[in-house]
């Protein structure tokens, strides 16, 4: 018997597996130690980037539902009881703050004390229950996790789904109705439609489908799997994000980090349906998604923000998340076409988070740095946006991947 020698893409997969894991210890330990509110329960709503809690600050839907899929995702792998714990914390305080008990649906904020702020419902945030719940549920077996994420699958469908046009509206006052400011955020434009909106809702019914392969749940989402296909995703690998209710775009922006994400998603919501005829046909869009992505790379490893179309005008910043889905989409192309060009994009991305990211001294990664490396100082380090959960499943599915293709390889 020979002794198999390791090749090169093996020790990289080895040692990209091994830190991947251990980063994933230190993100969560950040979280479990600096995010608790002792006082009123639940989890801080802010943390400025120096580490300094923000008090009274209020507590986002969406940072509680991203805390409880990443302490999910994380117990589910490694069956510790300390992520356990603080699954548990998010989805209690989740349910008896967020939830909404005459109208359904989930608050997209309440304040320091954990009474309902801004009582909207913003389908972004539902979408964002919805993974955490079923993905809890997947960990925990808690039906009622399972009956509360089903519930807001109806609540969606029912007030969200166009009926004509295919897709997702955006944002709803407390009762149901339709709002005239549909905005996710200060920064975004006010249309009816997004692909952010619709990519999470994506995400979010993939994993509910892995838990309640229901026939309307399906179909739903192979809609919008066709969605991307025929209104989102454009010819050449990016995609549309801004939409009127008719799908015709109205911004000509690139965001890149969105482009990788989504490749991985699309792929992934595809696989979850079974059908392999979709699989194949998602997985061209894939690649050709981290083509066209890998066009913003940098020498460094990282990605440029956005690019606006209309001037030809790079934002050169760089965020966290993007990076993390870096991580995951290149790492994904590679396992799709075995080209090992990808394999070094995701190990890059990973290089540069390293770098330039980490928190050394506190733990966790910061928000972002500007063109010069300079750290993004009036970013959040937890916040509304500031979540364990594009660096959390950065680490997971390099983990799992690594050991799907190491698997493969003998």
């Amino acid at each position: 018997m020979h002794k198999h020698e390791e090749t090169e893409v093996e020790r990289k997969l080895k040692s990209y597996r091994q830190e991947a894991e251990a980063e994933l210890e230190n993100i969560l330990a950040f979280w479990m130690q600096y995010a608790l509110d002792e006082e009123q329960g639940g989890f801080v709503g802010k943390m400025d980037n120096k580490g300094n809690n923000v008090q009274d600050a209020p507590k986002g839907g969406v940072l509680n539902a991203r805390i409880l899929w990443s302490f999910s995702a994380a117990y589910h792998h490694t069956k510790k009881e300390e992520y356990l714990k603080m699954a548990d914390r998010a989805y209690d305080y989740l349910m008896q703050h967020f939830w909404d008990e005459t109208y359904g649906g989930t608050y997209w904020s309440v304040d320091a004390k954990g009474k309902p702020l801004s009582t909207r419902k913003q389908i972004y945030a539902l979408a964002f229950v919805i993974y955490g719940l079923s993905e809890y549920h997947m960990a925990t077996q808690n039906q009622k996790a399972l009956e509360s994420a089903r519930a807001l699958f109806y609540w969606i469908e029912k007030h969200s789904f166009d009926p004509e046009q295919g897709g997702y509206f955006e944002a709803f006052s407390r009762e149901g109705d339709l709002l005239e400011d549909l905005r996710l955020s200060e920064k975004d434009r006010n249309d009816p439609k997004t692909m952010n909106t619709h990519l999470h809702i994506l995400e979010a019914y993939a994993n509910l489908y892995r838990v309640w392969p229901d026939q309307h749940l399906g179909l739903q989402l192979e809609a919008l799997l066709e969605v991307f296909l025929q209104h989102i995703v454009e010819k050449d690998g990016h995609m549309k994000l801004f939409l009127t209710k008719d799908w015709k775009p109205t911004a000509d922006l690139v965001s890149f980090g969105h482009d990788i994400e989504a490749s991985w998603l699309l792929q992934e919501a595809a696989e979850v349906l079974g059908k392999k005829e979709l699989t194949d046909k998602v997985k061209a869009v894939a690649v050709a998604m981290a083509k066209a992505t890998a066009t913003a790379l940098q020498s460094d490893g990282s990605l440029y923000h956005e690019l606006n179309r209309d001037g030809n005008h790079y934002d050169k910043h760089r965020e966290w998340w993007v990076s993390a889905e870096a991580m995951v989409g290149f790492l994904n192309a590679y396992e799709v076409t075995n080209d090992t060009v990808y394999l070094g994009h995701s190990w890059n991305a990973w290089q540069f988070s390293k770098a330039h990211l980490l928190d050394k001294a506190q733990g966790e990664w910061f928000w972002g740095v500007n063109d010069d490396y300079s750290l993004m100082e009036a970013e959040d380090k937890i916040g509304f946006w500031k979540c364990p959960y594009h660096n959390t499943r950065a680490c997971l599915e390099v983990v799992h991947r690594c050991d799907k293709l190491a698997g493969n390889m003998y």
